[in-house]
């Protein structure tokens, strides 16, 4: 600044700007990661969607809601892969499973767990009426392989089925579809994204291994309710954030009031600020 004002011209003044600007989104960024001090925020994220009840409107709003996250994490350098994925009858998901890998990942998404409200003019509707639909997201941190889940193999019931969807010949002939049920907890993961049965049993043993570690952290820290209990009731009341397409445009978490009538924006990825006030509002 001082070499600035002693040269006084406008190229020496932007450059200061631009070192400026630059310096001052570093510090905020580092000013930001003091707010994901937990053991886990460094983790890559596991993300689950489920639509609430509601048929194709449901299930569009789920297809919505995996866009939006993967548009994010691709806004912000994140990789993902798809680990199960059900699609709707007519539209949409049934249900879908992805991983965000990346430093933070989980620690930027965390606050994301819950159900997601919409309201619109529903497509599927011909009479143009206007739709409440529900979807519930649920985010896991990744496990680390050097952490001790102790999975006992006769605790496990193993089922194979054929791939739904996209495939051709491969899906109509082979069972590589794997659903893994852990008979103690009756937790219950599944992957039928890849071709090979082997592969899809090693991504669904990841699932379950970090939704065991999850459990096991929970009973660490002496909470009351186990892993599943913290899944809201997909339905009206239990929502963590609205998203209004119709009559106005509006998007409000109810946790710390933030909202934007940016719709289109946050449908598209643009997530930072819901996560931000999140994430300042729960410390």
């Amino acid at each position: 600044m001082e070499l600035v004002e002693e040269e006084d011209s406008a190229e020496a003044q932007q450059e200061f700007d631009a070192a400026a600007e630059k310096f001052a989104k570093r510090l905020d960024a580092f000013e930001f990661k003091t707010y994901l001090s937990d053991p886990d925020d460094p983790s890559s994220a596991l993300l689950t969607i489920h639509p609430g009840a509601g048929g194709t409107e449901s299930m569009d709003w789920a297809s919505m809601i995996l866009r939006m996250y993967m548009r994010w994490a691709e806004q912000n350098g994140f990789e993902t892969d798809t680990i199960d994925f059900q699609a709707g009858d007519e539209a949409g998901v049934k249900s879908a499973t992805i991983e965000i890998k990346g430093d933070y990942a989980y620690g930027y998404l965390k606050g994301e767990s819950g159900v997601h409200r919409l309201v619109r003019i529903s497509p599927f509707d011909a009479n143009k009426r206007r739709h409440t639909s529900f979807c519930s997201v649920f985010v896991l941190p990744e496990v680390e392989g050097d952490i001790n889940i102790e999975i006992k193999s006769d605790d496990l019931r193993i089922d194979t089925y054929r791939a739904s969807g996209a495939g051709g010949q491969h899906v109509n002939k082979v069972s590589s579809a794997v659903r893994i049920t852990h008979e103690p907890t009756g937790i219950v993961v599944q992957c039928q994204s890849e071709r090979s049965q082997l592969k899809n049993r090693e991504s669904a043993m990841k699932v379950l291994k970090a939704r065991l570690y999850q459990l096991e952290k929970e009973k660490e820290e002496a909470k009351k309710q186990k892993l599943e209990a913290t899944k809201k009731k997909i339905e009206w009341g239990s929502q963590i954030r609205s998203y209004v397409f119709h009559p106005y445009n509006m998007i409000k978490d109810h946790r710390t009031d933030y909202e934007t009538s940016n719709v289109t924006a946050v449908m598209d990825g643009n997530l930072s600020e819901f996560i931000n006030s999140y994430l300042m509002f729960s410390k």
